[in-house]
């Protein structure tokens, strides 16, 4: 009699757990969006309505079902090493999840709180603005970010990744209140979004700018990248990528992140790589140390092997490549998982343009730092192209590197910026300014591509205001709906 009478409860448990999984299936690689709109809507249906205590609940459980979907890249770094990290994998997504899933309970609250479908979404929304700044920010497989290989992705060149957020719930929330009339109105504004996208899409495409760029994948595996022998060969492939001679000229070569296993410091190296350039800059990441802190950097050296321009990733993964308190964890022999030198990374100073002369104001982005869209837009100034380092062996080869490739693509929507980007092990690609991959070169293969840096837009909506407009409106739509509430109490 108990589990009978326990019975409808379960099956909404187990109904929200599905549809946050469903929802999942929006996210890179899978893009569908057709289905993850519906088990939106549905969620939206089954969380409005009740109690705030009851739709918390079952928004966590949505949202724990969300992020195992989405998120389960995360169990791969800990197998680059399985015999010592492997059995720490299940609980590193079990927590991320269940983490990750409080901001939705939190959503589900408020909306249970504030009653009905339209309280909810804006709820949702404000969770996905939420977890991009709070506890240094972790904006992956925002609710909008299904859209990204739709032309709806180009409305994020006015409103951003939470603005995309916010229509989509909306339209879901319009479906649930009115499961006919809202569903017809929701395909008709997905339809009105996706030719608004096109048609910037077909727009004229600004002139190529007069840089060539040499996109450099040796495809390191990471349990092979820091080992001696396997660290000879895969320094000598990007040598030879970078000196290989096609009959054009490249005016740049660019190697991924953590390229080599020697600091910047090592003279010696940089002289091999400026030699295998012949007069050509490059562009690398390495590490760097400064007294007793160490840094992952971009360094761009030129023809004398001199560095001409530096970067320090300023926007670290915590407990990835910098502890927490990680003076006073050292202690304790605990460092940035992701780290090869020291304790882990120290932050540079932040966001910034660097001036390459004859090669344009690039903004450079290492690794993780292509998931912030609030980091772009600190820089001062307006760059001329975006240059992303990455070394995604870290994220497997199933979901993780798809979408943190997406995510870069969005950037260059969101800033009308064209992206130029080496991954370690792929997928290295040339994105132009309306997020489009011109060239790429697929995951676990070795080689190069040699573009042109696409041309850059006219500074963006979304570049100049970021999502301070956005913010304003679901702030002044939160609290209209609980005056709302409290006057119908009252």
């Amino acid at each position: 009699m108990r589990i009978l009478k326990a019975w409808p409860g379960i099956r909404r448990a187990a109904a929200a757990v599905g549809l946050g999984a469903a929802i999942a299936l929006g996210q890179a690689p899978w893009d569908m969006w057709w289905l993850a709109l519906p088990a939106l809507a549905l969620l939206v249906r089954l969380l409005a309505g009740q109690s705030w205590g009851h739709a918390a609940w079952q928004g966590w459980l949505a949202g724990a079902g969300y992020f195992a979907a989405a998120m389960f890249w995360i169990v791969e770094p800990f197998m680059v090493d399985a015999a010592r990290h492997g059995w720490m994998a299940p609980f590193a997504l079990v927590f991320l999840a269940m983490g990750m899933a409080l901001f939705w309970a939190l959503a589900g609250g408020v909306g249970g709180w504030l009653r009905g479908p339209l309280a909810l979404a804006v709820a949702l929304a404000g969770a996905d603005l939420l977890r991009g700044y709070i506890f240094t920010g972790f904006p992956w497989a925002l609710i909008g970010h299904m859209w990204i290989d739709t032309p709806v992705a180009q409305l994020a060149a006015w409103v951003g990744p939470v603005g995309l957020t916010l229509g989509t719930v909306c339209l879901a929330a319009l479906a649930a209140r009115w499961p006919r009339a809202g569903a017809v109105a929701a395909v008709a504004a997905v339809a009105g979004a996706w030719t608004l996208g096109a048609a910037r899409l077909s727009a004229p495409e600004p002139a190529p700018q007069p840089i060539t760029a040499r996109i450099i994948q040796p495809n390191a595996a990471q349990h092979l990248k820091w080992d001696p022998e396997m660290a000879r060969l895969f320094f000598e492939r990007q040598l030879q990528m970078t000196a290989e001679d096609t009959g054009t000229r490249p005016d740049l070569v660019i190697w991924p992140e953590t390229a080599v296993n020697f600091l910047l410091e090592d003279q010696i190296g940089l002289d091999i790589i400026a030699q295998a350039a012949g007069g050509v800059p490059v562009a690398l990441g390495i590490q760097r140390v400064e007294g007793r802190r160490f840094y992952n950097s971009l360094a761009v050296i030129d023809a004398g092997a001199q560095v001409r321009a530096l970067y320090d990733k300023h926007h670290l993964v915590p407990f990835g490549e910098y502890m927490p308190f990680g003076d006073t964890m050292a202690r304790f022999g605990l460092h940035g998982f992701a780290a090869q030198q020291g304790q882990g990374y120290s932050p540079g100073p932040g966001a910034a343009l660097l001036d390459l002369g004859p090669l344009g104001r690039v903004l450079p982005l290492i690794c993780y730092e292509a998931v912030f869209p609030q980091d772009l837009n600190a820089v001062a100034g307006r760059a001329d192209w975006i240059l992303q380092a990455t070394n995604d062996a870290w994220f497997g080869q199933l979901v993780g590197p798809y979408q943190h490739l997406a995510q870069a693509r969005l950037r260059a929507i969101e800033q009308g910026l064209p992206v130029l980007r080496s991954a370690n092990t792929g997928v290295s690609a040339v994105i132009d300014a309306r997020g489009r991959i011109l060239q790429s070169l697929p995951m676990d293969t070795h080689g190069y591509l040699q573009a042109a840096v696409p041309g850059a837009l006219p500074p963006t909506l979304y570049s100049r205001m970021g999502d301070t407009p956005v913010a304003v409106l679901l702030v002044g739509l939160l609290a209209g709906l609980a005056f709302t509430r409290f006057r119908k109490r009252g």
